[in-house]
């Protein structure tokens, strides 16, 4: 019983993918019933010494997704487009799909999803999150009898290493993004990765697997790393916290009878040191997982590269591959002619659905603890202003210290209680008010 792959690119993670694909010994021994069919590439002029011949790539990836004899396409070409389309194209041929593309899914999910659904395939994309993590599929099945009250990750590899070398060193952003660039870690255009848009679609797709709805990702609140200086990792540090970049989704507090509403937002985060997510450093990722009755579990793991993200790619695939084998030996023992057209009932707790659209909550209706770093004129009465202008607005301070410059000039560094993000801002308003006795407001960061 071989099964025909179709594989949409072969960068990083193509290859890696690849090469699992055509060396089976010592896996699964459903590896061995995979074959590569085809696989799409940009340029046939390339050389690819992966022991396939010529005749198997192409550029024509349209020719692939609806060849009759492909039974499911992995896509990790990666991008908005051409992959939806050829995504929804392979679907629309009764194609199972596998995927690494955390971009496309988080925004185009619902079409994907429903497409996929009609046709009765699955589409998987336990790579999309995580890199090699097992997250996607724990989601949807082993923690399937929790109700899922929260999720908290470090999701981005290149932030991680970026904000783990900043603690170590006392670097700054700027230089160490160029390290991290020369190295591989971070892209040349390295905007999703340190500005928060990779790990906001990433969340969108946890969430949307965790609480069973559609996810609007635009109302997803990110925040990046740029602003982070090492004055303020020191801070961390004498406070007892560490800086990381964190991806939240979790359940609002609601009363009886009120809409239930979310929480999405990915920000640099003030993380306790004696927090699981606290020693994870490097490129390595890791999402924290409160359920009901389970309690907190956490998964971690190198969340990016060749090798990590192919495993997961592959898995996918050979959970397809043990349905089509399950639907060939039932379909011998009726006697019934393989026929892809036959509607196919779908294992509910594999296949990704959508029941409803999630209530985002507006990020000035989160409720969390801030520290705040202030440059301010060195003059008597400072504290007490800053401390009247956050308890006019109900703001509690758990700690509050201030540092004189060399030119003249105070540094203070405030950590409140609980607050609203919105009567927050409106402190924060008041506060730089009066632009003559705060000169500058050097950071705000949530904590945990």
């Amino acid at each position: 019983m071989t099964f025909k792959v179709g594989l949409l690119g072969l960068g990083t993670v193509g290859s890696g993918t690849a090469k699992i694909l055509l060396d089976p010994a010592q896996r699964h021994p459903l590896i061995k019933e995979l074959e590569i069919a085809k696989i799409g590439v940009r340029s046939l002029d390339k050389p690819r010494d992966i022991g396939l011949p010529q005749d198997r790539f192409t550029t024509d990836l349209d020719a692939i997704v609806t060849d009759p004899d492909i039974d499911i396409i992995v896509e990790v070409i990666g991008g908005l487009e051409p992959a939806r389309n050829l995504m929804l194209k392979a679907i629309e041929h009764g194609k199972h799909v596998v995927t690494a593309n955390k971009a496309a899914i988080a925004l185009y999910s619902d079409e994907l999803f429903t497409a996929a659904e009609q046709a009765g395939v699955y589409i998987l994309l336990e790579a999309a999150v995580g890199g090699g993590i097992p997250v996607i599929e724990p989601l949807k099945q082993s923690l399937c009898a929790n109700r899922i009250l929260g999720i908290t990750g470090i999701i981005n590899g290149t932030t991680n290493y970026i904000l783990t070398r900043m603690k170590n060193e006392g670097g700054d952003f700027a230089d160490i993004l160029a390290d991290a660039q020369a190295l591989g870690y971070a892209e040349a255009d390295p905007t999703a990765d340190v500005d928060g848009g990779d790990a906001a679609d990433k969340i969108a797709i946890l969430a949307s697997l965790a609480y069973g709805g559609r996810i609007d990702r635009k109302q997803v609140h990110s925040e990046g790393i740029r602003a982070i200086a090492a004055a303020d990792i020191a801070y961390a540090d004498s406070l007892g916290f560490v800086i990381k970049l964190l991806a939240f989704a979790q359940r609002c507090a609601s009363l009886p009878g009120e809409p239930q509403k979310l929480e999405l937002r990915v920000h640099p985060t003030l993380v306790p040191l004696d927090h699981p997510l606290a020693s994870v450093n490097g490129v390595n990722n890791a999402i924290f997982i409160e359920g009901d009755p389970v309690g907190k579990v956490m998964f971690f793991g190198p969340g990016a590269g060749s090798g990590p993200t192919a495993s997961a790619v592959v898995a996918d695939v050979l959970n397809i591959a043990a349905l089509l084998q399950v639907e060939q030996v039932q379909s011998k023992q009726l006697q019934l002619e393989p026929n892809r057209d036959r509607p196919r009932s779908l294992d509910p707790l594999l296949a990704c659905r959508h029941q409803h659209d999630c209530d985002i909550a507006p990020i000035n209706e989160t409720v969390t603890r801030f520290y705040l770093r202030l440059i301010s004129s060195d003059r008597p009465g400072t504290l007490g202003f800053v401390g009247t202008c956050f308890g006019n607005h109900g703001v509690s301070l758990e700690s509050i210290v201030q540092t004189h410059r060399q030119d003249g000039s105070a540094e203070i560094a405030v950590v409140t209680h609980d607050v609203q993000e919105g009567k927050f801002r409106q402190a924060m308003a008041e506060l730089t008010a009066e632009g003559d006795r705060i000169r500058d407001v050097a950071a705000v960061i949530r904590v945990l």
